[in-house]
């Protein structure tokens, strides 16, 4: 198991999502020997887990059952346990979008907080490339460090416990891109430039204060970057769902003959049937709430040295 590589079997150490519903998943390591419950009864890693296909549908102890799911950074998104406040797929996929990661984009991001971002990243630029994630809090970095091992993408990432302000990245002139998402990061744009490789490269900023969000900007223009645009991504679903409409009786036409003399030019069998009909169809409800602003996300192009 991977978060960068597609596993078709569950082996012991594999970190794998539980599905119980679309608003029901937990992500568990499997172990031999250990259970997880549920609401539908006991999964025994052993016997039910391991060796196991993924995506297999699993019976629990009490009847019920559940599904085993390859983790993906979509999944452990929804799924992590927070840190920190974490960024959700609806700001992430811009984020890869605009700074233009492909595999092999060499990455500075900072801060890491609960990794939610970094997966994205991490799948994006695999198998060649690579990223460089500072976090200011050394427990935070730490339990970092060692979820990334455990999803087996250790090899893709640096981990740098220090402060992005007063240190940098620790890397000069080898970053195709860089992420900010700190309290100040207007202290950080001069070794997010640093660090970038020649003009052209991409800069990211997410802050949900439109205040943090302006003095970024000025700082942005104080070093001389261009293309700066800064936008807010709103995300709203639509419920589809199949309902039954029923369809009103207006009487007969005016243009018709008098019903009362065609009614009873029929026999009793013959009678159209006057009662109301109904009709099966598909609908889309918006949300009546909806979770409106995320942040502002600001991007930026480095300048010609």
């Amino acid at each position: 198991m991977s978060f960068v590589e597609y596993s078709e079997i569950i082996q012991e150490g594999d970190v794998i999502i539980i599905f119980l519903g679309h608003e029901s998943m937990m992500p568990i390591k499997v172990q031999s020997g250990a259970q997880t419950q549920t609401r539908y009864g006991v999964i025994r890693h052993s016997s039910d887990l391991i060796g196991q296909r993924f995506g297999s549908k699993v019976t629990c102890s009490k009847g019920g059952w559940v599904y085993v799911l390859h983790p993906t950074p979509e999944l452990w998104t929804v799924n992590l346990p927070h840190r920190t406040q974490i960024l959700y797929t609806t700001d992430i996929a811009n984020i890869t979008l605009l700074l233009d990661l492909k595999p092999g984009s060499v990455v500075c991001e900072s801060g890491t907080g609960s990794g939610s971002l970094s997966h994205s990243i991490l799948r994006t630029i695999a198998p060649t490339g690579h990223l460089h994630t500072v976090e200011f809090h050394a427990q935070r970095a730490e339990k970092a460090v060692q979820e990334f091992k455990e999803h087996k993408v250790s090899h893709l990432v640096t981990v740098r416990n220090q402060d992005v302000c007063k240190d940098g990245f620790n890397i000069t002139g080898i970053a195709d891109a860089v992420f900010l998402d700190i309290p100040s990061p207007w202290e950080a744009i001069t070794h997010a430039k640093s660090a970038m490789k020649r003009k052209g490269e991409k800069f990211c900023r997410f802050t949900p204060e439109m205040s943090a969000t302006v003095r970024t900007l000025d700082s942005l223009l104080d070093h001389g970057f261009e293309e700066i645009c800064t936008l807010e991504v709103l995300l709203r679903v639509h419920d589809v769902r199949t309902v039954t409409l029923p369809l009103p009786d207006f009487g007969p036409e005016e243009d018709s003959a008098d019903s009362s003399q065609v009614a009873s030019d029929l026999s009793q069998d013959e009678v159209p049937n006057t009662g109301n009909t109904s009709v099966i169809c598909r609908t889309a409800t918006p949300p009546r709430e909806m979770a409106g602003h995320t942040g502002y996300l600001t991007f930026a192009t480095k300048p010609r040295d």
